[in-house]
């Protein structure tokens, strides 16, 4: 059973902080589903991952392509299973999680904007949600400069 993550950005942009947990993901050997609303912001994290940071761009596609299921890291704007078959999940711009993608992966991610206060109430509701379902969850928080857990769930499961 796998659990959620909540990253709460307040110092960095998600164009920043989403391509250091995509690396981390891809060093566990896990294939990722990037799951968001809007389309501008796919677009803008699709070339942003391309650009990539100093150890080289993300290899990855949008949804909707010849070879969705080979993607490592898949960009989408569709609720439901995603034909790359990802170990990871992560949730932009308010994106919905289920309780079962959460349960059946290595790791979920909902990555919120903490300025904005619709993203943080929309989170908080996500939280409530998962955890009452039984989803293990734990808060992050870059307040202080680097992240650090704030908040873990009642059901975090025992390593």
């Amino acid at each position: 059973m796998g659990a959620v993550y909540f990253y709460h950005l307040t110092r960095k942009p998600i164009e920043a902080t989403l391509p250091i947990l995509l690396h981390k993901a891809r060093e566990a050997g896990w294939r990722v589903l990037v799951r968001g609303q809007d389309a501008d912001m796919l677009d803008r994290l699709d070339k942003q991952l391309w650009l990539g940071p100093d150890e080289g761009f993300l290899a990855h596609g949008r949804a909707g392509g010849a070879h969705d299921a080979r993607q490592p890291i898949l960009l989408s704007n569709v609720f439901g299973p995603a034909p790359n078959k990802p170990d990871c999940v992560m949730s932009v711009g308010g994106a919905e999680l289920s309780a079962d993608e959460v349960q059946a992966a290595q790791r979920a991610c909902v990555l919120f904007d903490g300025h904005d206060a619709e993203a943080t109430e929309h989170a908080r509701t996500q939280w409530k949600r998962l955890t009452e379902a039984g989803c293990a969850a734990q808060y992050w928080s870059e307040e202080t400069g680097k992240w650090d857990m704030k908040a873990q769930s009642a059901s975090e499961p025992e390593v």
